[in-house]
Order: structure tokens, then C-alpha cells, then sequence
């Protein structure tokens, strides 16, 4: 028999909106007993954690995890490291490798290389069209039997909406989601940042929020008209925002996230040209980052996702205009949370937890954690008073297309609890 006894936390459990200062004893994997001052049994191995927070583990629905394909920016293994350093036991794998996740046998040799390699557990995502082109239906039955929970062109937006339609009407005889990345190419094409007057002051070609806003309208009356589930990814504009309220009070079927870097950043820190500021969507307005976290705090947009995208730093090291879109997230994520957001007083750890760990369980057909006694123990331990400067070294990544690089964030993970390890 294995025993543990958490000695000194602040626990996160289900009802309470702050941390609750509990001990808690896990026998073999199953939490035993959440409870002040538990009296130590022989054999406990008892773990001090000195005041740090203990909390459902996390899940990230937007990962770029590279391999195949894109060995020298991420591999599965290198991917899912960096996910365990950063609270997460679970991620899902975006289709965009080479050759892309488009067949059920993809599915299949995905899936089985994240058994072997993989730190945590990984979901796989199909792709939603042939090769992500856009044109045909990938063998979404097929994805299906194999284990794909969702099906995305991920960073290509779905221009044809009779596509999209029968996406729709498909998916829901396999209980399977549509994630739809929202944009209008013929708006957006050619530009490297947000359109407003940074893009002006720097002399670089801006993308508008109409190319996503528009984008997120049409994909929902879509959706309204043809039913299934919907899932807006990498929400940044204050316009998405309220398209996607409106039509959640309509009754449609749709889930939404943003991510970290659109609720903490915003264009006006692009001045230096800095690569690892460029992402797509692009950083927005202080207005948008406000309405995107009134969004997460009032339901209309339901969780959080990194959208991890590795980058190898010679990509990163061409100059703005051709440098690719994205950075990396996994390990930054709630430390800089912590640091922007819970610490101000502007989110609380029982929130944050429902949208970084039990909304995406729930887009993935699983079960949230809860920290309670008879359930699984699956958490991660976060030191919210380490100074956590952000170094190459420090990563787990193999990219370190970061913002937050050689910066100091005010929390870190210090360690991470999965069932299948007690």
C-alpha cells in the first residue's frame, strides 16, 4: 500500500472560492481524506507543502505538439515534459504536423506514440478537411473509432460554409466537436499584427478584428441553423466576445477559448519588433483583453488554452514581416496567471480552475478533478511565492518562443501528481 499525507496546503475544492488550508491523504492513488489536521498513520509518507496551493490539474485543448514532422521545434516527449512543468496531466494535439492528422491511422500512430513517450496523457484531434485544405471531409468516422475527440483545421480558417455544414451534421453522430478557427482571409491576409495605429506608428501591415469577428458570425449561424457542437478557438476581439454571448443565449451549441497572452498582452508592446510578441490572432487593445476576461468571468467564453506553438529560433530570427505566427505556453501559463490575474484580484483559484482544468475536460468527453475524498488524486502543486524568471535553461520546451523570456513571474509548479505514477 502507498501512502501520502499533504501536509501545510491550501487545497482548491469543489464549492469553495479560495484555496481552503486542509491536509490530505491519498492511499494508493485515491484520495482518502481532505480535512484539517489529519493525524499522520504509520507509513505515510508525509509531504510538506509549506503553504503552497494544491489543485486540480490542469488540461490545455490547444497544443501544437509538432511531432511528426517538426522534430527540431517540439516532439511528443519534449511536449508533454513541458506540459507536466507547467500543471498539466493532460493536452490536446493539434493536426497540424506533417503529413497532417487527416486519417484514422494518423489518429491511431499518434495515439501510440503518446502511449510511449508521452509524460501525460494526450488526446489527439483530426483535421476537419483533407490535408487542411479546406475542400473535402477528412475521415472524420474513422478519427472517430480511433480515439479523435475533435476535428480542426486549427490555424486555417474554413472558407467555404457548406464545409463547415456537413462538418456539422457529421460530427454529431460521433459525439464530436468542430473546432473552427475564426478569420477572413481576404481581410487578414498579408498582415503581421493588429490594424490600428501601433500597426501605422511601426510600418507593419495590420490584421483588422472584423477579419475574426466576421469569421465567428458566420461559423455560429452555421452552427444554429445545422445544430452539432462548435468550438471557437483562440477568441481575441471584444466583438467575438459578444457574437458568441448572443448566440449562447440563442441556444447554440458552442464553446469558446482565449488564451493567456490575449487576457495579459496587447499590441502596444510590440514596439521593439520582437518576434515572440507575433501570434494569430494578433495581441489586440486593452478593451479587448478587459472583454475577454469579462467573457471567461460571466460563462460566454468557457476556458482557457495555451495554443502552444513552438518555433525553432531560426524561424523566430527573421525579421517581423516573416517570422511565424506563434509562441510557446505550457510552462508560462499559470505563472503568469498567477501573476497578472490572481494576484490583482482579478480572478480567483476556484475560477481559474474551471476554466483551465474542468472546462477542457469537458470538451474532451472527460470528467473534471475534484479534490475530494474516493476520487482519484490528480493535481499539481504550485509555490505561489517563487520568484520564477523564465530561462532557456529553466524549459522544458525544445523552443523558447516565449514573451515572458528572461522575465520574472511570481509563482512556479513544483510538482505534478498523475493517478497512473502512485
Amino acid at each position: 500500500m502507498s501512502a501520502r499525507l499533504f501536509q501545510n496546503a491550501h487545497i482548491v475544492v469543489p464549492g469553495q472560492s479560495d484555496p481552503q488550508a486542509l491536509d490530505l491523504r491519498v492511499v494508493d492513488g485515491v484520495i482518502q481524506a481532505v480535512a484539517p489536521g489529519i493525524a499522520p498513520e504509520p507509513g505515510d509518507e508525509r509531504i510538506d507543502c509549506r503553504g503552497g496551493i494544491l489543485l486540480p490539474a490542469l488540461c490545455d485543448a490547444h497544443v501544437h505538439i509538432r511531432e511528426p514532422g517538426q522534430e527540431d521545434a517540439e516532439t511528443i516527449e519534449s511536449g508533454t515534459e513541458a506540459a507536466a512543468a507547467g500543471g498539466f496531466s493532460r493536452i490536446l494535439a493539434m493536426p497540424n504536423t506533417d503529413p497532417p492528422i487527416d486519417t484514422g491511422g494518423m489518429v491511431g500512430f499518434i495515439q501510440s506514440m503518446a502511449d510511449r513517450r508521452a509524460r501525460i496523457p494526450v488526446s489527439v484531434a483530426g483535421c476537419l478537411t483533407k490535408g487542411r485544405e479546406g475542400a473535402k471531409l477528412a475521415e472524420i468516422a474513422d478519427m472517430a473509432e480511433q480515439g479523435a475527440v475533435m476535428v480542426t483545421d486549427c490555424n486555417h480558417a474554413l472558407q467555404d460554409a457548406y464545409v463547415l455544414r456537413r462538418a456539422l451534421e457529421y460530427t454529431r453522430h460521433f459525439d464530436m466537436v468542430v473546432g473552427v478557427y475564426p478569420d477572413t482571409p481576404a481581410l487578414s491576409k498579408g498582415g503581421v499584427m493588429h490594424e490600428g495605429a501601433e500597426s501605422f506608428r511601426l510600418g507593419l501591415p495590420g490584421i483588422p478584428a472584423m477579419a475574426e469577428e466576421i469569421g465567428i458570425e458566420r461559423d455560429l449561424r452555421v452552427a444554429a441553423a445545422v445544430g452539432g457542437r462548435i468550438h471557437i478557438q483562440n477568441v481575441s476581439t471584444a466583438e467575438g466576445v459578444d457574437s458568441i454571448r448572443r448566440w449562447k443565449a440563442r441556444g447554440v451549441q458552442v464553446t469558446a477559448e482565449t488564451t493567456p497572452h490575449h487576457l495579459l498582452l496587447n499590441h502596444t508592446q510590440l514596439g521593439n519588433y520582437n518576434t515572440h510578441f507575433k501570434m494569430m490572432p494578433p495581441l489586440r487593445t486593452e478593451a479587448d483583453q478587459q472583454a475577454l476576461l469579462e467573457g471567461l468571468l460571466d460563462g460566454t467564453l468557457d476556458m482557457i488554452a495555451t495554443g502552444h506553438a513552438p518555433h525553432t529560433d531560426f524561424a523566430k530570427n527573421l525579421d517581423f514581416n516573416h517570422a511565424p505566427f506563434g509562441i510557446i505556453g505550457l510552462e508560462t501559463a499559470l505563472p503568469a496567471l498567477h501573476t497578472h490575474l490572481i494576484q490583482t484580484g482579478k480572478l480567483t483559484w476556484a475560477q481559474l480552475c474551471r476554466l483551465f482544468s474542468d472546462a477542457p475536460r469537458r470538451l474532451l468527453n472527460l470528467a473534471p478533478i475534484a479534490l475530494e475524498p474516493g476520487q482519484p488524486f490528480e493535481a499539481a502543486l504550485f509555490d505561489p511565492a517563487a520568484e520564477n524568471t523564465i530561462t532557456r535553461a529553466a524549459l522544458k520546451s525544445r523552443s523558447f518562443n516565449t514573451p515572458w523570456l528572461n522575465r520574472t513571474l511570481h509563482g512556479r509548479v513544483t510538482a505534478l501528481y498523475l493517478p497512473r505514477d502512485q
